[in-house]
């Protein structure tokens, strides 16, 4: 049986307990310090529109560590096209990645609940966005949580062929000339995974989360076009 979270704690079961499928628990709500609490733990919410929040913990874990993201020459070369920005749109981010068809899911996970919360999240600079923009117009991006020293993926989306992907190879750039240490994709993707994201077990996510999540870095989130010329 899953159990119901006291909406008047922050206390999570311990992960071990998540069922097969990776549901730890339901309920709770989504206050800054509850997800904050939830991500330091290798937890995070994904529910649909109308249903009760649920937690999850899954293993595999999917996890992206920085040096092993394949950018192909193909990328690199359409890379050119965009222009790039941190935390400016972040709120139409989250609205365009709700908006996104995909063949995995009959709706969006990302409703105005989500929104709302993970804006909140942004304006305490704990949620952060890269964007890609074509002619001025943003057409791609993802965004995600910061724990630590570990990044953690929640959506992205495209309008135009390659914008997200070019979005998340400026991210990872930035993100190793800062100092962070891996990825967190959470739920395992033939997508990513073609990036060179990579399962990894429960526990051993666990334990790598264990030591990066308490050692914050003190960066400001702005494209260096330093970084960026160097990625192409």
């Amino acid at each position: 049986m899953i159990p119901q979270l006291n909406k008047y704690e922050l206390k999570f079961p311990d992960v071990s307990k998540a069922n097969a499928d990776g549901i730890l628990a339901w309920g709770g709500d989504l206050s800054p310090s509850r997800l904050i609490h939830a991500y330091e733990n290798g937890i995070f919410p994904w529910f649909s529109n109308g249903d009760p929040i649920i937690w999850w913990s899954p293993n595999p874990r999917l996890i992206m560590e920085l040096d092993d993201f394949k950018i192909s020459k193909s990328l690199k070369k359409s890379m050119k096209k965009f222009t790039y920005k941190f935390d400016s749109n972040f709120e139409e981010v989250m609205n365009r990645c709700s908006t996104v068809q995909r063949n995995d899911q009959a709706g969006t996970w990302i409703s105005e609940e989500i929104i709302e919360a993970y804006t909140t999240l942004h304006g305490m600079g704990i949620a952060h966005s890269i964007e890609s923009y074509y002619n001025d117009e943003l057409v791609g991006g993802l965004y995600g949580i910061v724990i630590g020293k570990l990044f953690c993926g929640e959506s992205m989306f495209a309008q135009v062929s390659d914008a997200s992907k070019s979005a998340y190879a400026v991210l990872i750039k930035h993100l190793k000339e800062w100092g962070y240490d891996f990825i967190d994709c959470q739920v395992p993707t033939n997508h990513l995974k073609s990036l060179g994201a990579k399962e990894v077990t429960r526990e051993y996510f666990i334990k790598r989360l264990k030591t990066v999540n308490m050692e914050k870095i003190n960066n400001n989130w702005e494209v260096n076009k330093v970084v960026n010329r160097s990625i192409y």
